[in-house]
């Protein structure tokens, strides 16, 4: 928050005046407050909670604590050893670390220049033990916090004394709390201190909306019929954003996720510039294209390096240096995409495309953080698909789209923790705890009987687990309210709060595959691959990697085993990928793009050519349609199909799509899959079946896959049981961290597979079980998107049988066989294997 920028004159004052020091305050630098500022005032002040969505730079920060700065200024400094001085009076609840710590530094400024009677204190996971005991003995006026911590002091004893007297609870950035588990676990929190607080008001600030009236349910309690909503404000106006694609005279690669050809481009444009922020999707490319810069740091430029994994200390002394415009520039990750304002920022450059168009309009707001001056933001696509996607995130930035996800109904693992904090704070009555848990809005349409089923989880593990003491947590009262079961459980629960579970990495040990078993604890550990890709595999799949052809035999604890595989095609052989799926609207944006030739003047020559030669030698996919192209290529024949999806629901396609295959003899041999594109290959002539009429493309795409074909997939891979292992950990059933000492990764799985094994078999109905669906289909398999995919393209299936690869088939079929190696020598073998496949396509060979 610049209190500088975020205050600059408006354009109109409404009848509402702000009392003094406050006017004097603003009239002494020449400022006014601006319109909306005043309006949130006038509105909180008359009891209402509201929602304000206002564009990067135009105080919508100031405007959310203008509410509590003016009130605790009336109240004046409590009198030592007064109740009054026992409560926290306002609660700011940011995403990040690293905001809460930017707004104290920001805001003490101001409150120290009126000489303000108000003390303003942090409180995250990196706050010392002895500052935490301080602030629930001695609170603060205004504390600056994180979910996680929330649901710490609500679960206190303190509790009730703590949040008595709070006012104001502050969401800053509250799309982007809201729209997952950690949302759902902070709505319940705020219906606790709602309990707590009677009087409580709630403000959300937001740059980025797509659904308003969501947000504006989330603030208020739900009633039981019907719904509330908070107020709205929306600021329109700001000056619009500049943003372009990298020129580049270098080519832009056909397929992957490495930039190293813009690595030059992008240094040239730091040396142009003040301060550059320079956003990945994830932690490695932000390590890769880091060393990758300094490697060719000539001027020794001071640049950083931020992400989350980094220690503590290193990201303050980054944060230090940023706030006193000591750096050229930052590579970072989604840790500092969200409202944060330090330094003389005037370019963000995104690498990679930005998978969605809200985050996007987040993260270029970090550049001239001022409403009337545009931001300045670079997009670096990694492969030519890319290129399309930031065309199409471009668009959408300048008509103001938004695609922010929906918060979706409330998870149950996270009730389940909620439940048992609950009672570490105080014995609690499952009617009232009902009544609380169903106003806040994810939770609203829970029935009884479902809610009563996770208090029964909480109490026992439910039936399959009742007869073991350690999981019975709770325990009901003579007088019918429930009690942890010893303090040894609340002490539990808040070393193991929060929701958010790291995905590890698996070894990949290799086996001896003897008469179809496996024989031994193995031989050699051949490196890690991230646990998703591998929780997609069936037992007999094989995949690329380490230079060998492997085939999966299954998962043991912490370990992928492995044996020696001698055929020549890996069925899966491609798995990295950005850690954001595409969203939806991108991926319209991309389709309307490529059928119409009008948007490609947008385009970099070199792509724009691409797609001109597609049309000619095969054509290209309309809006609505799905195009399949089948070919043949090295003894091998190829199906092809571009339904611009994004790859976790691609992923699941090609696993089902192969399923089908095989029971109509096709003999398929595996699939790849990007965000764009799918591609499977087998023995049989694809397009010859489709011909003859052996493969009906209606029935092969048919929506009856996402039944049974989809169930018998699930049982036989391993996706089901590792997101029950997330589900148990969230739930408080399997805990992590124990009184000075941490479960290792393997300990949890070996864990979570035996409570696993023992619900399928004796209560498939757990409640666990409900949510691990839930989580499966709605994350990692994208069920609801693939569809929305199969119904949109009835009737709309293009088959086109062509005797050689297409040009736009070109960038999958690169991801054949490619292992996630990166290095200038890899990059120049596939840059010659696109040349020889583009000359194959066009028939020069």
């Amino acid at each position: 928050m610049d209190v500088k920028a975020e205050s600059a004159p408006p354009t109109d004052t409404p009848g509402f005046e702000l009392p003094e020091p406050f006017l004097g305050w603003f009239a002494s630098r020449g400022w006014r407050p601006r319109a909306h500022q005043l309006d949130l005032l006038a509105a909180t002040s008359a009891g209402r909670s509201m929602l304000l969505i206002a564009p990067t730079g135009a105080g919508k920060t100031l405007a959310g604590f203008l509410p509590s700065l003016t009130e605790l200024t009336a109240r004046g400094k409590p009198k030592p050893g007064s109740a009054q001085g026992q409560s926290l009076h306002t609660l700011y609840i940011s995403p990040l670390k690293a905001l809460a710590v930017d707004i104290e530094r920001n805001l003490a400024r101001p409150v120290e220049e009126m000489g303000l009677p108000i003390r303003i204190e942090t409180r995250t996971g990196d706050t010392p033990q002895s500052k935490r005991a301080r602030q629930r003995s001695h609170p603060p006026d205004i504390l600056l916090t994180t979910p996680e911590q929330v649901s710490l002091l609500i679960a206190s004893g303190h509790a009730e004394r703590l949040f008595k007297d709070l006012r104001f609870v502050i969401f800053d950035e509250l799309h982007s709390l809201s729209a997952s588990k950690r949302g759902h676990l902070l709505s319940l929190a705020l219906a606790r201190l709602r309990r707590l607080a009677p009087g409580l008001r709630s403000i959300g600030l937001s740059a980025t909306v797509a659904d308003p009236a969501e947000l504006q349910r989330w603030l208020v309690p739900q009633p039981p019929d019907g719904e509330d909503l908070a107020g709205l404000i929306t600021v329109e106006g700001g000056a619009s954003p500049i943003i372009t694609i990298l020129d580049t005279a270098e080519r832009i690669p056909w397929s992957g996720h490495s930039t190293r050809y813009a690595v030059p481009d992008i240094y040239a444009t730091i040396k142009d510039h003040r301060t550059t922020l320079i956003f990945v999707n994830t932690r490695s490319q932000a390590e890769r294209l880091f060393q990758e810069l300094w490697a060719i740091n000539d001027d020794s430029l001071p640049i950083a390096l931020h992400h989350g994994s980094l220690d503590t200390s290193q990201r303050r002394r980054v944060e230090a240096a940023m706030g006193r415009n000591e750096l050229r520039a930052v590579v970072a990750t989604s840790t500092l995409d969200l409202g944060i304002d330090w330094g003389d920022v005037d370019l963000v450059i995104h690498v990679g495309a930005p998978k969605g168009a809200s985050r996007l309009a987040q993260r270029i707001g970090r550049a001239n953080h001022r409403m009337d001056e545009p931001s300045r933001a670079i997009l670096t696509p990694s492969n030519r698909f890319e290129v399309l996607e930031c065309q199409a995130a471009i668009d959408a930035n300048y008509v103001g789209a938004q695609d922010t996800p929906s918060a979706g109904a409330g998870a149950l693992d996270v009730l389940a923790q909620h439940v048992l904090g609950m009672a570490a704070a105080a014995p609690f009555s499952a009617d009232e705890l009902y009544r609380e848990v169903t106003s806040a809005n994810p939770y609203s349409t829970l029935d009884r009987d479902r809610f009563d089923k996770v208090i029964e989880f909480v109490a026992t593990g439910g039936y399959a687990l009742k007869s073991y003491e350690r999981y019975a947590r709770i325990r009901k009262r003579a007088d019918g309210l429930w009690r942890i079961s010893n303090p040894q459980v609340a002490q539990q629960y808040r070393l193991n709060i929060g929701t958010i579970v790291e995905s590890p990495m698996l070894n990949v040990r290799m086996v001896s595959q003897k008469s179809g078993k496996t024989s031994g604890r193995g031989g050699p550990t051949l490196g890690k691959v991230e646990e998703y890709f591998l929780e997609t595999l069936t037992q007999g799949d094989t995949f690329l990697f380490s230079g060998k052809i492997l085939r999966f035999e299954g998962i043991r604890e912490n370990e992928c085993l492995v044996s020696r595989a001698w055929d020549q095609d890996p069925k899966v052989p491609a798995y990295a990928g950005g850690k954001f799926p595409l969203s939806t609207y991108l991926a319209e944006r991309v389709r309307a793009m490529i059928a119409d030739p009008e948007e490609w003047r947008a385009l970099p020559t070199q792509v724009s050519d691409w797609l001109r030669i597609q049309q000619d030698v095969s054509q290209l996919p309309g809006r609505d349609d799905l195009l399949i192209e089948t070919f043949p290529r090295a003894e091998r024949f190829f199906m092809v199909m571009y339904p611009f999806e994004g790859r976790m629901a691609h992923q699941t396609l090609g696993m089902l799509m192969t399923r089908r295959l095989e029971r109509l003899r096709a003999r398929p041999l595996g699939f790849v899959a990007t965000d764009y594109s799918l591609a499977i290959w087998g023995l049989e002539d694809l397009g010859a079946m489709i011909a003859g009429g052996r493969l009906d493309l209606s029935e092969l795409f048919d929506e009856d896959m996402l039944g049974d074909d989809l169930d018998a997939w699930l049982d036989e891979s391993w996706l089901l049981k590792r997101t029950f292992r997330n589900c148990a950990v969230i739930s408080g059933l399997i805990e992590r961290r124990h009184p000075g000492k941490e479960k290792t990764g393997r300990q949890v799985t070996v864990s979570a597979d035996l409570i696993y094994d023992v619900l399928r078999s004796h209560e498939p109905d757990h409640i666990l079980l409900q949510a691990t669906r839930a989580d499966a289909a709605a994350g990692l398999l994208d069920i609801h998107r693939l569809g929305a995919m199969l119904k949109r393209i009835k009737g709309h299936i293009q088959h086109r049988a062509l005797t050689q690869i297409s040009p736009l088939a070109v960038p999958i079929m690169l991801e054949i066989g490619r292992e996630p190696v990166v290095g200038e020598a890899h990059e120049s073998i596939l840059a010659e294997a696109a040349d020889d496949l583009l000359a194959e396509a066009r028939g020069n060979n």
